[in-house]
């Protein structure tokens, strides 16, 4: 009974030791998954209770909240009232559904609009500041410069690889790749979307997941190097730059353009002020230099002969 016993324990175990090993998150490395069920494997972000969907990429703002709640767990020490002024990485408040909210504030009661990547897109303010919609980022630009290699790709042939990169690995549907242009060793990738179906990713994810492997940090639970092929051969890319455009301007834009405008302003009407100031000086000396020689000559003119 026993070797029946130990037989039908090792099969089970056989069965269920690949089953937990399937019970993972390949899109997102930060995911805690369970077991919760036969079949049913469940992952949820990291420090918080959200599900999530690993058969797609995890939202940007989820994903940056991960990323703060994982550093406050390294961090040894901080001030207990510093604050962080950067513009980069920080603890967003998100919606249910993964996106941004409209405002986005910080421990030291600073408020901001940002858009749909996330981004700042006002001045700072408190928390009486106002943002009346989430804008979207209709459009992002990719620039990136690859090694240089004895031969030079073909331009059909990087553009058949990448849109096979962003459809594959980052389950981007081709018609938001707008244009890819190569230029060696520069890359130039727009994406556009205008309108998000709710079963389409984000491009602003994808820029995002696109960064991170390009930095070898890559969020898939893979954390291989970011490998590209063209025909067999390596596309080693050296720089990465990634520009986001929105639907409407940022409005700090105008402030900083009216402040710029206006310090041109007093620039020149202070050295204007000063020039005329100057040549006032200037004048009034020449005048009270040519009065006193003019009354000079008018004593000596008038003065008694000794004679």
């Amino acid at each position: 009974m026993e070797p029946l016993f130990g037989i039908v324990l090792g099969l089970i175990l056989a069965v269920a030791s690949p089953a937990h090993d399937s019970c993972t998150c390949a899109t997102n490395k930060w995911a805690a998954c369970a077991q919760d069920g036969p079949g049913n494997c469940t992952c949820r972000l990291a420090g918080s209770h959200h599900p999530v969907d690993c058969s797609t990429l995890t939202s940007k703002c989820f994903l940056m909240k991960a990323e703060m709640i994982l550093l406050k767990e390294k961090r040894l020490w901080r001030p207990p009232h510093g604050v962080s002024d950067s513009d980069g990485i920080y603890n967003p408040d998100c919606e249910a559904s993964g996106a941004f909210k409209a405002r986005q504030c910080n421990q030291s009661r600073s408020c901001w609009c940002v858009n749909t990547a996330g981004l700042r897109r006002t001045e700072r303010g408190g928390r009486s500041l106002s943002c009346s919609e989430l804008v979207r980022t209709r459009w992002i630009y990719i620039e990136l410069t690859h090694k240089r290699s004895s031969s030079a790709f073909r331009v059909p042939d990087v553009v058949k690889a990448l849109t096979e990169l962003f459809e594959s690995r980052y389950k981007l549907h081709p018609k938001y790749i707008a244009a890819i242009e190569y230029d060696p060793p520069l890359i130039q990738i727009r994406l556009d979307q205008n309108k998000k179906p709710r079963w389409d990713v984000d491009i602003a994810d994808v820029a995002y997941y696109f960064e991170k492997d390009v930095n070898n940090d890559s969020v898939f639970r893979s954390n291989g190097q970011l490998t590209v092929s063209v025909n067999g051969d390596a596309l080693a890319i050296e720089k990465l730059w990634i520009y986001y455009v929105d639907e409407k301007p940022p409005e700090f834009c105008m402030r900083q353009l009216a402040a710029g405008i206006s310090a041109v302003v007093t620039v020149v009407l202070l050295t204007a002020g000063i020039g005329i100031a100057v040549l006032l000086i200037l004048r009034w000396l020449r005048t009270r230099t040519y009065k006193k020689f003019e009354c000079k000559e008018m004593r000596e003119i008038k003065a008694p002969s000794l004679e």
